[in-house]
């Protein structure tokens, strides 16, 4: 169910079928790594791999969690740390190009936990380049995994130089309301 490389340590199919055992086990929190996304040359070559790598495993990992009924508590957030332009990069070779980081518009998706499916938030204009409808910022994100791990996050604060800091910052933000279930 997880792919082929699922009995191979350390690949991300062994990794997420060992988050589900963690979360069977009642495990809080588990994250799963997968290096090499960051691809400003190799792209064609290289998506390929990682999403080989990626794919089977994730639709594993969600359909394992919920025929356990395991996925309406466990919150699964697959993102990273940027977005990509959708404009090539380097090279510009059919064969050999990339894509630079993006730092305004990027996807996440999320399951389970709280999470209404099958809800796309946010929109860019034609070229992927700025934001056009329901802008999110990161703490609002912040905000809304918070809500969905039962933490509020105007609550959940910790010291720093003697202050009170907080995730999702000191501005005011908002749960996103809109993609709960």
């Amino acid at each position: 169910m997880y792919g082929p490389e699922v009995s191979k340590p350390g690949t991300f199919a062994a990794s997420a079928l060992l988050a589900r055992r963690m979360v069977e086990r009642g495990v809080r929190a588990v994250q799963i790594l997968h290096r090499g996304w960051d691809q400003h040359g190799s792209l064609p070559s290289e998506i390929r791999h990682q999403c080989y790598d990626t794919d089977q495993p994730c639709a594993a990992l969600l359909q394992d969690l919920k025929q356990r009924g395991l996925l309406q508590d466990t919150l699964v957030v697959w993102g990273g740390e940027f977005g990509r332009t959708v404009y090539s990069q380097g090279t510009l070779m059919a064969t050999n190009y990339g894509r630079d980081h993006h730092p305004r518009c990027f996807s996440m998706w999320l399951a389970g936990g709280g999470v209404k499916g099958g809800t796309m938030y946010g929109e860019t204009d034609d070229f992927s380049y700025n934001i056009i409808d329901k802008p999110c910022h990161v703490n609002d994100l912040n905000a809304t995994l918070l809500h969905c791990l039962g933490i509020d996050h105007e609550r959940f604060s910790y010291r720093f130089q003697g202050l009170c800091q907080r995730l999702t910052g000191v501005e005011p933000q908002h749960v996103m309301q809109e993609i709960l279930a």
